[in-house]
């Protein structure tokens, strides 16, 4: 019995052995195909910067998963890029990285509400997330929904008083909802910014 119980233990072992070493050997392979790709993708060779990952793609990596995601986007394949920022998001739920990648591919191909609904999932993961709050604000502005876009760039506002894109879009938004004095108060705070900021000083000169 004893030395049944030595057989099977010797056996498992092995078994542990063999499996780190078909690990270890996978992991060289794929870090070798991520080497491979940013040299690529430096001199924007998208599609040779994606060939590496394929041949050593591996399936539940969510590293692997994203990087296509990105590489595809930048190829301009978006239905590729979806594929495999979606594949990331189901392998790590609560990465707003992933969602703010697949917002990318959703955005060229025109999904305007699934770019808004990738936004407010962030944004319920991470309320004060400045990148969110300042992009959904833009996507509300454009579309001429200013109350909306002020809400948004109020926070980001109230988070960096003296940050230019934020305060310039806010100005300009509040210009919109004909709220005037406070267009105007932001203006002057985006001049001590950049006291020759042209959007600032022209906006100013319509205000007078």
């Amino acid at each position: 019995m004893e030395t049944l119980k030595r057989l099977f233990a010797v056996a498992f072992l092995i078994l542990l052995t063999n499996s780190a070493i078909a690990q270890s050997a996978n992991y060289e392979k794929l870090r070798e195909a991520f080497k491979t790709s940013y040299e690529k993708e430096a001199f924007e060779k998208w599609d040779a910067a994606i060939e590496p990952l394929i041949k050593a793609y591996v399936e539940d990596s969510y590293e692997c998963n994203l990087r296509l995601g990105w590489l595809y986007y930048s190829a301009a394949n978006h239905t590729e890029s979806q594929k495999y920022y979606k594949k990331a998001i189901d392998l790590k739920p609560f990465s707003i990285e992933a969602k703010f990648g697949l917002i990318y591919p959703e955005y060229a191909l025109g999904n305007m509400q699934k770019v808004i609904y990738l936004y407010n999932e962030i944004l319920t993961a991470a309320p004060n997330n400045t990148q969110a709050l300042y992009q959904l604000g833009t996507v509300y502005f454009y579309a001429g929904e200013y109350d909306r876009a002020a809400k948004l760039y109020s926070k980001v506002v109230d988070l960096f008083p003296f940050g230019y894109d934020a305060l310039i879009m806010l100005a300009h938004t509040n210009y919109h909802l004909k709220k005037f004095r406070e267009a105007k108060v932001l203006y002057n705070k985006v001049l001590l910014y950049n006291p020759e900021d042209a959007a600032a000083l022209e906006s100013l000169k319509l205000l007078e």
